[in-house]
């Protein structure tokens, strides 16, 4: 990764880790459910000034279904079970890993011995920080938000996939996020139905003030269209293992802003735990470096990335399989 695309990272797992408290200021007195359909409802409106992307209908419904309708239907119903934001934002992490290991296994991506042991670092942090919380979180809201992780890892994959689509004018990577948001607003809706019921649904509305507007306004606007507009773009010019780590990022943010506006104060094996986190994360930008200077990569040349031979959806090459060129170096 360039130093311009670890910046960016950076920033969005900051929108991402202030998220996880707007989200929990935002929903009181509304189902989860029907809060993920009003968010996505909103960046799906973009879609009247946005251009469709220039992929399949294959790769928007499964970024929509998978990065946004799996992830936060099931993020947002583990909060209201009682997953504190800190905690939540902690588990949802798990899908660093699961990207790695599904995108080794459909696109053969191998991870660097440097993402490898970053990852490592993040995992061991993940690891202190959640003994650093206690017990005290209940079991199905776990459950729920490291499902939220997997569905995440399977969207990161699916993009990583379409990564062409980047290429296709300064819209690409927007275009995929607010197409994709179409697809969550009615299966949410439905779902909210099915398990909130007729009448949480009216209590939900009814109690829908200025806060949940805000809290919607924050979370569709920055950290949906902003927020996966730069990280589609990312993994469509980076490989998948590079990208995720930094997003580990996101507990330290969601914490800190937790313990400012919410009073709940780290303790020290959180502290110990986010430091071990931000270290994983920038072990993961380190770039080997050859030893000899007759040799390609000496005095800090990145070495070549083995470009992954991907057919990618008609509709990008117009009817011809295209193979996405070698991602950028570094």
């Amino acid at each position: 990764m360039t130093r311009r695309d670890m910046v960016l990272a950076a920033i969005v797992a900051s929108f991402w880790g202030f998220n996880f408290v707007v989200i929990d200021w935002g929903m009181d007195g509304i189902p989860p459910l029907l809060f993920v359909a009003i968010r996505f409802a909103v960046v799906a409106l973009a879609a009247f000034v946005v251009p469709r992307p220039r992929t399949s209908w294959r790769t928007v419904v499964g970024v929509g279904l998978f990065m946004s309708l799996g992830q936060f239907g099931l993020l947002y119903t583990s909060m209201a079970l009682g997953l504190q934001p800190g905690l939540a934002a902690l588990v949802l992490q798990a899908q660093a890993v699961f990207t790695i290991l599904i995108a080794a296994a459909v696109l053969r991506e191998r991870p660097t011995v440097p993402q490898i042991i970053g990852v490592g670092l993040g995992i061991i942090g993940l690891a202190i920080v959640a003994a650093g919380r206690g017990g005290d979180a209940p079991a199905l809201a776990v459950a729920l938000a490291l499902a939220a992780a997997f569905s995440w890892g399977i969207g990161n994959v699916i993009s990583r996939r379409a990564g062409a689509v980047s290429g296709r004018g300064r819209l690409g990577s927007l275009s995929l996020t607010v197409w994709s948001a179409i697809v969550v607003p009615v299966p949410a809706l439905a779902l909210s139905f099915a398990v909130e019921g007729p009448e949480a649904i009216v209590v939900g509305l009814a109690a829908f003030g200025w806060q949940s507007a805000l809290s919607t306004l924050y979370t569709a606007g920055l950290c949906t269209i902003a927020g996966y507009s730069i990280w589609n773009a990312l993994l469509a010019r980076n490989p998948s293992a590079a990208v995720v780590p930094w997003v580990l990022l996101a507990p330290v943010i969601a914490m800190a802003s937790a313990a400012l506006l919410l009073g709940q104060l780290p303790t020290a094996g959180e502290v110990i735990g986010g430091m071990l986190l931000v270290g994983g994360v920038l072990v993961t930008g380190f770039r080997r470096r050859r030893r000899s200077s007759g040799e390609p990569g000496f005095a800090g040349v990145p070495e070549p990335v083995t470009a992954v031979a991907i057919s990618t959806p008609a509709a990008v090459g117009e009817g011809v399989p295209a193979v996405p060129p070698a991602p950028p170096r570094g």
